[in-house]
């Protein structure tokens, strides 16, 4: 059962798009690289919950609550996925996107391919990083209402894993451990394994503790009601709250808008049928399409960034779409649906 799903981003990236026509040259690059990174790690957590959401919604036996942030004593916990077993175990799942690649050394160092350097480069152990929210998490556990057993206090068990998108190419060591690096994909198979991997003597302990889904519900939901959406202050990151504060508003598209890029190449959408300008962008087989609100036509979408061997293709966020060169590394809107 799904008790809390994947926050929305849309104010985080439109923030840091505005931020982006008004930045002086200097920052105007690790703008883009955030937003990019932003929008990178939105599509892990979309691509994980939608695999997670497909195997468990409907699961009386397991408790999803997607993005959860708890500030325990100063201690902060950004958790992407978390879920709760009836038996008290308590699957704790970061996600990460890599884009190109992963490799982890033989010391378990983590590198991630660099497409513009040509080269692997060092990160942050995703594993590390877990299991640090996995301590906050036990501290924010003692403070909930949890039920009891011939008066003593029930305490769950924390399963840390770090989930990749299935596409990603993981190399993995000879002489390192990595059983708590899953593709999104597999994470089902890894939790039943857990499960069946269990002793006896493990298996009678864990249903000693095992409870009711009134019971699992109400401890998610204290969960919930500590979780504590993060403000960003991009202005102030980057260095220009007072450009920020003195820029003009930009007013939205207005519905159902083209929004002419100079720097590409594309006509002006009509109907290639009735020639009529009332469209909406629509997905279908063959990917996005032109609806007519006319006459019903289909018309298709041709966008080009210009360059030779590159494509363009569209994302949609909402109502707005991007066109986006993955080669130029450019997004910029295109149109935008009525409501």
């Amino acid at each position: 059962m799904i008790l809390k799903s994947v926050d929305k981003k849309d104010d985080q990236i439109a923030d840091l798009e505005r931020l982006g026509t008004i930045a002086p040259a200097d920052r105007k690059a690790k703008i883009e690289q955030e937003l990019r990174a932003v929008r990178a790690g939105l599509k892990a957590e979309q691509e994980a919950a939608y695999l997670i959401d497909f195997h468990l919604k409907d699961s009386k036996n397991t408790l999803v609550i997607h993005d959860l942030r708890l500030d325990v004593g100063g201690r902060v916990a950004q958790i992407d996925h978390l879920l709760l077993h009836r038996t008290l175990t308590v699957f704790v799942l970061e996600t990460k996107s890599f884009r190109a690649g992963l490799k982890i050394t033989d010391d378990g160092e983590f590198l991630r391919w660099n497409d513009y350097k040509k080269t692997f480069e060092g990160m942050a152990s995703p594993v590390a990083q877990n299991e640090r929210h996995v301590l906050v998490l036990k501290d924010a556990f003692k403070q909930l209402d949890m039920p009891t057993r011939l008066g003593m206090r029930l305490s769950p068990t924390f399963e840390p894993y770090v989930l990749v998108s299935p596409n990603a190419r993981v190399d993995r060591p000879k002489k390192h451990e990595t059983s708590r690096v899953l593709k999104a994909d597999m994470l089902i198979d890894a939790i039943d394994k857990r499960f069946e991997k269990e002793s006896v003597l493990e298996t009678v302990a864990a249903m000693a503790k095992f409870v009711s889904t009134d019971t699992l519900q109400d401890i998610g939901r204290q969960l919930v009601r500590r979780h504590q959406p993060i403000k960003f202050d991009y202005a102030a990151k980057f260095g220009l709250s007072g450009m920020a504060a003195t820029a003009p508003v930009v007013e939205e598209p207005a519905p159902a808008a083209y929004v002419a890029d100079k720097g590409q190449t594309t006509e002006k959408p009509g109907c290639r049928s009735c020639s009529s300008e009332k469209l909406s962008i629509q997905y279908g087989k063959y990917g996005y399409y032109f609806k007519c609100a006319d006459c019903d036509g289909n018309t298709p979408i041709k966008i080009g960034c210009g360059k030779e061997g590159h494509k363009e293709r569209i994302r949609k966020d909402g109502s707005k779409f991007f066109r986006e060169c993955e080669q130029c590394n450019s997004s910029a809107l295109y149109f935008v649906n009525s409501n």
